[in-house]
């Protein structure tokens, strides 16, 4: 009990080592968009826009098949002190297009192209604040706008069935003085031993896994326990977005 005791009270809001901030999905938040949803986990808040466009790339044109992309940004007082925007230094950081690169792949890893036909699908991911876990949010508040836009598709007639195979979700999770946390805050990630980012469809399938030792090094035994940890914080995300979807 002792043991327990000193785990409650180890983190902000006195969470367990395993247990996720509080979430919640808000479907509809922009009355324009063709799906919208903001995410809020914890602090965290990220605002998730579907866009939905006839046409693909030029170098997809006459295949079929349909693209499905994102765009992620962060605005200028989403963290403690003002980050210029983007726009205003005239390139798009390295950072950024990673993470866009993250959301992208992990959206288009649920989708059949096919059925989406010629059709682009943008994803607007804008961090309204911040305090850890902004990438991880931005895909499960992404792939839950898209399920909408794709919803509103199939009831318009335009397509005779969604696309969307199943849903994705992602948290992070990581070493923070010796012991596996689930959903870092920003104070945790910042002094973490490891960061470990993982992205999982609803089968259970891994997307993406992406796992830095900031100092020494991790054990197989310690990734196979963050995996562990992160699948079952997954599952509440997707109970999350089930949820969010029959709001709406």
């Amino acid at each position: 009990m002792a043991g327990m005791e000193k785990e409650e009270l180890f983190r902000s809001g006195g969470r367990a080592a395993s247990q996720a901030r509080a979430l919640r999905l808000t479907p509809g938040f922009v009355a324009t968009a063709e799906g919208s949803v903001l995410i809020e986990v914890g602090h965290t808040r990220v605002l998730c826009n579907a866009t939905v466009e006839n046409g693909v790339p030029g170098w997809m044109r006459n295949s079929g098949r349909g693209w499905v992309t994102a765009e992620y940004g962060m605005l200028p007082r989403a963290t403690l002190t003002r980050t210029a925007r983007e726009s205003e230094r005239g390139k798009i950081g390295g950072r950024t297009h990673e993470i866009q690169r993250l959301i992208g792949r992990s959206l288009r890893s649920v989708v059949d192209m096919r059925l989406l036909g010629e059709r682009t699908i943008i994803l607007d991911c804008d961090v309204l604040q911040a305090d850890g876990g902004t990438r991880t949010a931005a895909i499960t508040g992404a792939c839950t706008a898209l399920a909408l836009a794709l919803g509103k598709l199939v009831q318009s007639g335009s397509l005779k069935e969604s696309p969307l195979k199943q849903m994705v979700a992602a948290t992070s999770v990581g070493i923070v003085d010796g012991r596996v946390l689930l959903d870092l805050a920003y104070e945790e990630d910042s002094r973490a031993e490891v960061d470990m980012n993982v992205v999982m469809t609803a089968d259970g399938g891994l997307v993406e896994t992406q796992a830095t030792a900031e100092r020494g090094t991790y054990t197989r035994a310690q990734l196979n326990e963050m995996l562990d940890v992160a699948a079952v914080g997954i599952e509440e995300l997707l109970k999350a977005q089930r949820d969010c979807l029959a709001l709406a």
